[in-house]
């Protein structure tokens, strides 16, 4: 049993109608997001995936392929959003970017920055800007200390050594058509503060120190699932984390959870409503394709309802949280 379901708290679905608001429906599925594999080159204390360099589930060719070929077959997606564990080291990351930009979708790499320095992979940077992929980089904090406390000694430097890399290669520059957004999540069992002020300190921060440009930052709540949950249980925080949430949960925020216009692909297949969902192996209501095989285009998931638990409080709480950031603008 996962940690937090040990502990009682109010259902998603009773506070979305104590809020007046009906159970959960996607709306339109505009993006497919393809999580390649748990296989990753760092195993970070948050990592709701449980990626780590000995995780053996890779996405083989066989079930890329059928992606590729729903892609073709599914008009209304405009974006593949790839992520794992580290996607670049799937053997498939290559033909799945290429045949998606063939398509003519645009394509999100989710990065964690150090994986362009591992042995063999030197022909990434390249290949980003040459295929005008978006890159969505991990990167905690703009100081040392908090990103090796959560992503492990070395990767503040090498991700700095990646970011001067891509920046000279025209990502993250004033007039680019080569974007480079980065992420920041917390350290601790806290939400995070404001997406912008927080942009614009890791704009002067990161300028300052390291010359370095981006486009966005994205600030993403941690999910209380897998390593942090576990982490939350061992200091005994679980109950203090999940009250955090539930209590400041936001109904401007239901409206764009990323849930409603997105479907999550596993490396398996399988099919999910959101990548979180995936880890906890919480899949598509019973009536609906189970897996790619079985879809034929993801117009078939428009209007279906959600499937929700405590952990969908972790993307409704403050001013909310998805895969792009903040849900409700200032």
């Amino acid at each position: 049993m996962d940690a937090v379901s040990a502990h009682h708290a109010p259902s998603f679905e009773s506070v979305l109608a104590r809020h007046g608001l009906g159970r959960l429906q996607r709306a339109r599925v505009e993006t497919l997001q393809v999580n390649v594999g748990k296989r990753c080159n760092q195993a970070c204390h948050h990592c709701h995936v449980e990626a780590g360099p000995k995780r053996t589930e890779v996405m083989t060719q066989a079930t890329a392929q059928r992606v590729v070929a729903l892609i073709a077959s599914s008009p209304a997606i405009g974006t593949i959003d790839l992520t794992g564990g580290a996607p670049e080291l799937n053997p498939s990351f290559r033909y799945l970017v290429e045949s998606a930009r063939r398509l003519g979708r645009r394509v999100i790499d989710r990065c964690n920055l150090t994986v362009l320095f591992e042995d063999g992979l030197e022909w990434l940077p390249r290949f980003f800007a040459e295929q005008e992929i978006e890159l969505t980089c991990s990167l905690p904090c703009y100081t040392p200390k908090n990103v090796e406390q959560q992503r492990g000694k070395g990767v503040f430097d090498k991700s700095i050594d990646a970011l001067r890399l891509l920046n000279g290669l025209g990502y993250g520059r004033p007039g680019s058509a080569l974007t480079l957004n980065l992420v920041y999540n917390p350290v601790g069992a806290f939400l995070p503060p404001p997406q912008a002020k927080l942009e614009g300190d890791y704009k002067r921060e990161l300028g300052e120190a390291f010359g370095i440009e981006f486009d966005r930052l994205f600030t993403i709540t941690n999910m209380p699932i897998k390593r942090f949950a576990a982490d939350l249980a061992r200091t005994g925080r679980t109950s203090e984390y999940l009250g955090l949430l539930v209590n400041h949960f936001n109904p401007a925020t239901v409206e764009g959870l990323m849930c409603r216009s997105l479907v999550s692909v596993g490396w398996d297949g399988k099919l999910y409503d959101c990548d979180f969902n995936q880890m906890l192996e919480l899949g598509l209501s019973g009536e609906l394709p189970q897996t790619i095989f079985e879809l034929d285009d993801v117009e078939e998931l428009d209007g279906a309802s959600i499937a929700t638990a405590s952990h969908c409080f972790g993307c409704t709480a403050g001013a909310g949280s998805s895969c792009g950031g903040e849900t409700v603008k200032a």
